[in-house]
């Protein structure tokens, strides 16, 4: 027998989470004119018949598709969102369930907050990565010319159902993804999951997953309640993802593209060894953090040459002030500090450290 799920309540929005929480999506669709479930590819096939089985009159449930991968992460998706509303007649009493990964979430609900000015939404993360992260936190939007989220709102759903019934539907790959913003969070802002996972082999993180996941969402939660709009507090959780993002879209199109969480993973390295530098992160602490990540992800691939283009990219972050590269760094496991402006003469030093495996 499993505990029954947790509700945690974030302004008005109740984030269910912890294996049965999928049994309490009837409570937040019904009374609507219409459900929609948004879908791609993988989700249609592996995690659709678990939802509607557990939906009255299945039948009637519009289901709407689009292809999976960032690379289908735009705005010419998202009209395709509204025509496959508009063709089923979607009225602005509707109800869009996203069921899937970040992409699903963030898109999806970007498409609900601007369809005929607005429709309610529920996030139905599929991934890892969308359970600790990418559903939690009233983000929505797309990539704009290959920036990462360079278009969205800020929208709430009515609901985040979590529920690790759906990892068992991963591909490894996806599933080893997500633990890169388990970490995050761990060295951000919670030393006992960071002693609960440093030095701990992926197989092993994989035995305690339901457990660091409702960590993890606690933490997401207790950062977006006190600042929604990233005005301060909230920019802790861009540990990594300066120099994540930039990896992650310069990859894209290579032959081996990388998941979000490997580059999120590498952009922790690079984020860590510039703490050192500039924040007083210590060696040692450093040193731990490169081990775990690394005994969790292979280092992504690119060269030397390629670095001028990757500062290219993290000229574009949202993050960025008055021309200068903005990073959040540690002081310590457990407690960062946001918006430290950082040269480009520092991150290309790191780049290269990460390069020669350092």
């Amino acid at each position: 027998m499993h505990k029954e799920p947790v509700s945690y309540l974030l302004k008005k929005v109740p984030h269910i989470t912890g294996r049965g929480a999928l049994d309490k999506v009837w409570n937040f669709s019904s009374g609507y004119s219409k459900v929609f479930v948004l879908t791609d590819e993988n989700t249609e096939k592996n995690c659709l018949p678990l939802l509607l089985g557990r939906i009255p009159h299945p039948g009637s449930v519009g289901i709407l598709r689009i292809l999976s991968g960032e690379s289908n992460k735009n705005i010419e998706t998202v009209v395709s969102v509204w025509d496959q509303l508009t063709r089923m007649e979607a009225d602005r009493k509707a109800l869009l369930i996203n069921l899937g990964g970040g992409v699903i979430t963030d898109l999806g609900g970007f498409a609900a907050a601007t369809y005929k000015r607005g429709i309610d939404f529920i996030n139905i993360p599929t991934t890892l990565l969308g359970q600790v992260d990418a559903a939690i936190g009233s983000k929505t939007g797309v990539d704009f010319q290959k920036y990462k989220n360079h278009v969205g709102l800020f929208a709430d759903p009515k609901a985040v159902i979590i529920d690790p019934l759906f990892l068992d539907t991963l591909p490894e790959k996806h599933l080893r993804s997500g633990m890169a913003e388990v970490i995050k969070y761990a060295l951000i802002m919670d030393k006992p999951l960071w002693e609960r996972l440093k030095g701990k082999s992926y197989s092993a993180l994989l035995q305690d997953v339901s457990a660091i996941t409702k960590m993890s969402v606690k933490d997401k939660i207790t950062v977006v309640r006190k600042d929604k709009h990233e005005s301060g507090l909230r920019k802790i959780l861009n540990f990594g993802h300066t120099a994540g993002h930039a990896l992650e879209t310069f990859l894209m199109s290579s032959d081996s593209p990388a998941t979000h969480g490997e580059a999120v993973a590498a952009g922790m390295i690079c984020a860590a060894r510039i703490s050192t530098k500039q924040t007083g992160l210590p060696a040692e602490d450093a040193r731990e953090i490169y081990h775990t990540i690394d005994g969790i992800f292979e280092r992504l691939c690119f060269t030397e040459s390629d670095i001028p283009v990757l500062l290219h990219l993290m000229r574009q972050d949202k993050k960025n002030q008055k021309g200068e590269l903005r990073f959040t760094l540690l002081k310590k496991t457990g407690e960062a500090v946001p918006d430290i402006a950082v040269s480009e003469e520092t991150v290309r030093e790191v780049l290269q450290s990460y390069l020669n495996n350092q």
